[in-house]
């Protein structure tokens, strides 16, 4: 392999990298690159739609807490994967997407997939790099990687013109770099006066978000807990960094969980607030006590402070802090002094959580046809019981119930389309979880129009060997948008939600697959071992009450947006 260009640079930093995985679809302004990771240890994972490498590319960055990497070529290419790459935004997903484009020399010539693509992404990303120097390109992918993961983690793009892959460089100008940024500040003043506040507290909580699962303080969590007894909740990447069957664990701080999470929220004298953000889910911090002290601490500056007023702001990397306040609590010597103080506050939090799943049981357990979308979701967390299982959900009313029922007990085994709200996520991400964890079960809970907006990574899965189980949560409708509608107009708007029967089943079957239909709630269970036995990438199309409301739908009636 004497021919060097540009091309073979970037393939050689990408597997000097130790790059497993590039999701991508081929085209000719990356070719070049494509060229000379043939036959090397880098797999070019070929997808249906650009889109759908990029949500692989988040998948996989989500799951690790390390870069991954989507290829996209010129034009189309590029703007098929601008949603992907706003979805990895509001995830704080280490995505690195590598773009062709078309020469310098052919710019402003009307050349084929000709257009100016750094301002369309520069707002969308974390960094937008551009490399026009053939001996740099080492450089700028040491950049991409190094900026994806710097303080809070976010999606890069780095762009290169085809005639520079394909220029001769000068290999003496050529440096190669491989850097890796750690960082585990801690505010060892601002964690002395946490431990005040928490002495002061008779009824705290403790929140952790994305920001714990990116650090990996789940052992530091689990121990500061324990150590203090203090009631605690997960939310969207730290699901399952305490396990839900923790006896401290009240599962998600989402307020429509069944369970306890309101009365905790609305309740409590004080928050602590771990590398999440005050977003939507928590109706913007307005799901809080007004009076309670607020506790906020993250990696990234900017996030402090966003829609309330903290009592104390601290800056810093979610694990070093964790261990900051368990060592202080053990100078202290208070550990068992907390644990009595915060006493009757979470025996108040366990019967909250009780009188909840209570509330929620009849759902959960409802005969009939059209199959309940709760008993469905119910029956989904009964079967995959496993520690290790993994569940992903897409679809808005489907992601709200299954999100309303999941028991999760490892971090990183649930996954959804999170903040940016965005349908089709769950086939790519299932397929990403089964590719980085072939040994254990993968099981995607999507609804029917979710289903249509990438169908086709269903023949990715069976072209790849990978065995997803697809449950398809079938209401013949968009079903959020009709529900909203239905609350908000008195009706729905039947140009744009209704979808009528479609055999999702069948189509699977015709690529290769397993497929099965259902509309009994006692027939669940017995697809769902049929599809795993089958060893096949199959879908099971699940008929689910159209009239079922869920509180999603409720939400969306009732956003601002929807207001005259």
């Amino acid at each position: 392999m004497d021919k060097m260009i540009g091309g073979r640079l970037a393939a050689e930093a990408l597997v000097e990298r130790g790059v497993k995985h590039i999701f991508t679809i081929s085209g000719g302004h990356i070719t070049p690159i494509y060229e000379f990771l043939e036959n090397t240890g880098v797999k070019l994972f070929c997808v249906r739609h650009e889109q759908a490498a990029v949500f692989m590319a988040e998948a996989m960055a989500r799951m690790t807490r390390q870069p991954a990497v989507a290829m996209v070529t010129a034009g189309p290419g590029f703007t098929n994967a601008l949603t992907g790459i706003a979805s990895a935004r509001l995830a704080n997903a280490p995505v690195i997407l590598i773009s062709g484009i078309v020469g310098l020399e052919m710019s402003e010539k009307l050349d084929l997939q000709d257009m100016v693509q750094l301002p369309v992404i520069q707002p969308m990303v974390k960094k937008a790099l551009v490399c026009h120097n053939v001996e740099r390109i080492p450089e700028f992918i040491d950049m991409a990687f190094r900026y994806a993961m710097q303080g809070r983690p976010g999606p890069v793009y780095l762009e290169i013109p085809v005639d520079v892959l394909n220029a001769k460089p000068d290999m003496a100008k050529v440096k190669t770099y491989k850097s890796t940024v750690v960082s585990k500040a801690v505010d060892a003043e601002g964690a002395s006066k946490i431990v005040d506040l928490l002495e002061q507290a008779k009824k705290p909580i403790l929140i952790a978000g994305s920001g714990a699962w990116y650090a990996d303080a789940g052992p530091e969590l689990i121990s500061f807990v324990e150590k203090t007894g203090i009631p605690a909740m997960t939310m969207a990447g730290a699901r399952g960094l305490i396990p839900d069957t923790h006896p401290l664990c009240f599962e998600s701080a989402l307020a429509i969980r069944p369970g306890a999470s309101l009365v905790a929220n609305t309740q409590a004298d004080l928050v602590l607030f771990l590398g999440s953000r005050l977003t939507l889910f928590f109706i913007f911090g307005n799901i809080f006590n007004a009076n309670a002290k607020f506790i906020q601490v993250d990696i990234e500056a900017e996030e402090i402070g966003r829609n309330r007023s903290v009592d104390l702001g601290v800056v810093s990397d979610i694990k070093a802090m964790v261990a900051e306040l368990a060592r202080i609590v053990d100078e202290r010597k208070i550990g068992a002094k907390l644990t009595k103080q915060y006493g009757e506050w979470v025996e108040t939090v366990r019967a909250a959580d009780a009188a909840g799943k209570a509330q929620a049981k009849p759902m959960w357990e409802k005969e009939g046809v059209p199959i309940h979308p709760m008993r469905l979701a119910r029956e989904i967390n009964d079967f995959m019981d496993r520690e290790d299982d993994i569940v992903v959900a897409d679809g808005g009313d489907t992601t709200t119930w299954m999100g309303m029922t999941r028991t999760v007990r490892k971090a990183g085994c649930y996954l959804d389309y999170g903040l940016y709200g965005c349908l089709a996520v769950g086939i790519p991400y299932a397929n990403a979880a089964k590719l980085l964890h072939p040994d254990k079960r993968v099981l995607l809970v999507i609804g029917d129009g979710a289903a249509g907006f990438n169908f086709m990574e269903f023949q990715t899965a069976v072209r790849n060997n990978l065995p997803i189980v697809a449950v398809v949560a079938n209401d013949t409708l968009f079903g959020m948008i009709a529900h909203s509608q239905q609350i908000r107009l008195g009706h729905a708007i039947k140009d744009g939600t209704e979808l009528g029967m479609v055999h999702y089943e069948k189509m699977v079957e015709a690529l290769g697959g397993f497929g099965a239909l259902v509309e009994k709630p006692e027939d669940i269970r017995p697809a769902l071992e049929a599809a795993f036995k089958s060893g096949r990438t199959a879908c099971i199309n699940v008929m689910v009450d159209p009239a079922t409301i869920s509180p999603g739908s409720v939400a969306l009636a009732n956003l601002g947006a929807y207001k005259a």
